[in-house]
């Protein structure tokens, strides 16, 4: 009988980790994922610490948010060192970075000595990053569909489709959608060392450290009125 109460708690531990590490990685607050799974906040911290067991119900609604199937919620998680073959699909769902509002997808690199990670970021019609950001290692952004602002420190660049940039990405960064239509950018880090692949690794930077010169108040306003 311990063995069996042993197996049921090894699962549910397993469970509550792999939703705590995909919620992160997918930019999700607790609050927000359990607002969107009809559950409580409380329930969920406890789902995600072994300490509280979900009705099926309930973990077809986490797994439809996190953008997994059933299966690929229960199973073990363990993933190679380094990446031999991944595909991704069109039909993957990208996950909301809601203090930016524009949403990202990871299409590769999420093995812990992958050299590289690379994302689809999706800018709506006029969306502005609120914060700067910066992060360890390079970084390259190249312009899908669109037209954006991209700033690094107190530069601006303005980029269209088919336009990219490549800079030291510990400089802080973000990105304007200046166009009427959703602006797609295909984001690649170089990783320096072995840097985590969770989205933690961001750090956003508060507005005071933003670096903003006289053109690009007056190219704000303009922007604004």
């Amino acid at each position: 009988m311990s063995r069996k109460i042993d197996k049921i708690s090894s699962i549910t531990t397993r469970i509550g980790e792999r939703i705590r590490g995909l919620r992160l990685e997918r930019g999700y607050t607790l609050s927000a994922l359990a607002k969107q799974a009809g559950l409580s906040e409380a329930f969920l911290s406890r789902l995600e610490r072994g300490l509280a067991s979900a009705s099926v119900a309930s973990l077809v609604q986490l797994a439809d948010k996190l953008g997994l199937s059933m299966q690929e919620l229960f199973e073990d998680g363990a993933q190679p060192a380094r990446t031999r073959v991944a595909v991704h699909r069109s039909t993957e769902k990208a996950a909301l970075i809601a203090a930016s509002g524009y949403r990202w997808k990871r299409l590769a690199g999420n093995a812990p000595n992958d050299n590289m990670d690379v994302f689809q970021l999706v800018f709506p019609p006029k969306a502005r990053m609120k914060l700067m950001v910066s992060h360890p290692g390079q970084e390259h952004c190249f312009v899908l569909s669109g037209e954006i602002s991209f700033f690094v420190g107190a530069e601006r660049f303005h980029l269209k489709t088919g336009d990219g940039i490549l800079f030291a990405a510990e400089q802080p960064h973000r990105v304007d959608n200046l166009g009427a239509s959703a602006a797609i950018v295909l984001m690649t880090v170089a990783r320096a060392g072995h840097t985590p692949t969770s989205m933690e690794w961001w750090r956003a930077l508060p507005r005071s450290r933003e670096i903003v010169t006289p053109k690009v108040k007056m190219e704000r306003a303009k922007e604004e009125a």
